[in-house]
């Protein structure tokens, strides 16, 4: 039986910022699609965390964040039967989107020691989770997250990575709001 994920607009969203990222980074159009393609997948794990945790207004216990941080796993465990050729980069991103250049994410690797796409969709999941409203925070104006991504160029984000993001942003090249 066939289950019917629907993806929200922020997994959409990302998406459509990860693929124009590499585009902009001069990687091919097929890839960038695929690129594209395992971007809206990142938090598929997520579907299998309580709604209690995800969905919590305040401030996440150590236990509460230990079980969010499975959503990686968990992602990455249900995109077992994608087609070879596009399955190793859609579970890497599921497992690593939360990996830092300065090597303080989930994992403890920096985005520098792992494929090139890793980078680009930890940016487009950040920017999209700031601009985005939670039960926990109002969303951020896109100047303000443009901001806060510029502020974190070498430290969680790739700074060659936050050049790419900086001239889609600020020429306008993607989205206006």
């Amino acid at each position: 039986m066939n289950t019917i994920i629907s993806f929200s607009n922020e997994d959409i969203k990302a998406a459509q910022l990860a693929e124009a990222i590499a585009l902009a980074y001069g990687v091919r159009p097929s890839e960038a699609k695929n690129i594209k393609k395992a971007v809206v997948l990142h938090d598929i794990g997520k579907f299998k965390i309580p709604r209690h945790i995800i969905d919590k207004p305040g401030r996440l216990t150590p236990s509460e964040f230990k079980v969010i941080k499975t959503h990686t796993f968990l992602g990455a465990n249900t995109l077992s039967n994608l087609r070879a050729d596009f399955k190793v980069m859609a579970k890497n991103i599921c497992l690593l989107h939360h990996e830092r250049y300065d090597k303080k994410g989930y994992w403890g690797l920096g985005t520098d020691e792992l494929p090139y796409y890793i980078a680009i969709a930890g940016i487009s999941d950040v920017y999209t989770a700031l601009t985005t409203q939670r039960p926990y925070k109002e969303a951020w104006g896109k100047n303000e997250a443009i901001k806060y991504i510029r502020s974190q160029a070498g430290k969680q984000f790739c700074p060659i990575m936050v050049k790419v993001f900086l001239s889609l942003m600020e020429g306008e090249q993607f989205g206006k709001s």
